[in-house]
C-alpha cells in the first residue's frame, strides 16, 4: 500500500464456507489448506503491511497435478512454503496481482533461496507475471543481487538456470496455457493502483478464483462466474478507530458486506 501505516487496528479477514467434497484442514494461524484430486490450495500469508509475528503476508500456492503455481509473494512466503512442505526451489511460477510492498517483498528469498542446493535448487528459470512495471521491477532485482550472483557462480555453488528470472508484463485475458492449466488474468479495482489483477486456474473442469487486492468489482464477478473456489480479499477496522487514513485504506478495499454479496452473486462451491 502507498500510505505508511503505524499502529491502526486494520484487518484483513477471510470468510470461509465449504462443499463439493474438499477437505479443509488448518495447519496453522494464517495457513489454510484446500485440498482435492486434481486441486490443492494453500493460503500461505493472508496478512497486512502491518507486521505480524502469527501471520506473514500475502501469498496463494496453487496445485494442480504436478505444477505449483505462486500467487504474489510477500513478507515470509520462503518461510511459508517450507511449513507447508516444499522448499522455494519447487516454485518456479509467480502471478503477481500488483506491485505493492506487501505482495512482492518475499519475492528475492524465494528467487535467490530457490536457486540453492539447501533451499531446492530450481533447475529452470524463474518464471513471473505481473501487472505494467513487473519486467522492470525484476530487471532491477537483479541487478540489485548481481554481487550475490557472481559470488556463488564464483564460488561454484551457482546455478545459473535456476536463478534466472524470466518476467512477463501481462494483460487481461490467459496468460498460461501448458499441461492442461489455464491461467487467466482480469482486471480488479484497487482504486489508483491500475493495472491490478485478479487471477483465475482452470484445470478438468475445475477451477479457482483469487481477487487479489480489490475493491466490490463487477468484472471479477464475470470472470468468476462457475468458479468452484473464491478466494476473495476482505478488509475491515474496528469501530473505535475511524480515522481518515484507515478510511483512505479501506476505500481501497472490500467490506465484508462487499464480499458476501460477492459470494451470493457468484455461488462458488467453496468461498474464502
Amino acid at each position: 500500500m502507498k500510505k505508511r501505516i503505524r499502529n491502526t487496528s486494520i484487518c484483513f479477514l477471510l470468510v470461509v464456507s465449504i462443499i463439493l467434497s474438499l477437505s479443509l484442514f488448518l495447519p496453522s494461524f494464517g495457513q489454510t489448506a484446500v485440498q482435492q484430486t486434481d486441486f490443492k490450495v494453500t493460503l500461505l500469508g493472508t496478512g497486512s503491511p502491518i507486521l505480524s509475528i502469527s501471520r506473514s503476508g500475502p501469498a496463494t500456492l496453487v496445485e494442480v497435478d504436478d505444477e505449483k503455481l505462486l500467487f504474489d509473494a510477500g513478507r515470509g512466503t520462503a518461510l511459508q512454503l517450507y511449513k507447508a512442505n516444499m522448499l522455494p526451489g519447487n516454485v518456479d511460477k509467480l502471478f503477481l496481482t500488483h506491485l505493492h510492498s506487501d505482495h512482492t517483498i518475499g519475492i528475492p528469498d524465494v528467487w535467490r533461496t530457490g536457486s540453492l542446493p539447501t533451499g531446492g535448487k530450481r533447475e529452470r528459470a524463474f518464471k513471473i507475471w505481473g501487472p505494467k512495471g513487473t519486467e522492470k521491477m525484476m530487471l532491477h532485482m537483479n541487478k540489485a543481487f548481481q554481487a550475490d550472483l557472481d559470488a556463488r557462480d564464483d564460488s561454484g555453488n551457482g546455478n545459473v538456470e535456476g536463478a534466472s528470472i524470466v518476467a512477463n508484463d501481462i494483460k487481461e485475458g490467459i496468460i498460461y496455457n501448458k499441461k492442461g492449466i489455464e491461467v487467466i488474468a482480469f482486471k480488479v479495482d484497487h482504486k489508483s493502483i491500475e493495472p491490478a489483477f485478479g487471477y483465475r486456474v482452470n484445470y478438468k473442469g475445475h477451477s479457482v478464483v483469487i481477487s487479489g487486492d480489490t475493491r466490490y468489482n463487477e468484472n471479477l464477478i464475470q470472470f468468476a462466474n462457475g468458479a468452484d473456489v473464491v478466494i476473495h480479499e476482505v478488509a475491515a477496522a474496528k469501530p473505535d478507530n475511524e480515522s481518515e487514513s484507515i478510511a483512505n485504506i479501506l476505500d481501497l478495499h472490500t467490506t465484508p458486506e462487499e464480499a458476501g454479496k460477492v459470494f451470493n452473486q457468484i455461488q462458488p462451491k467453496l468461498a474464502v
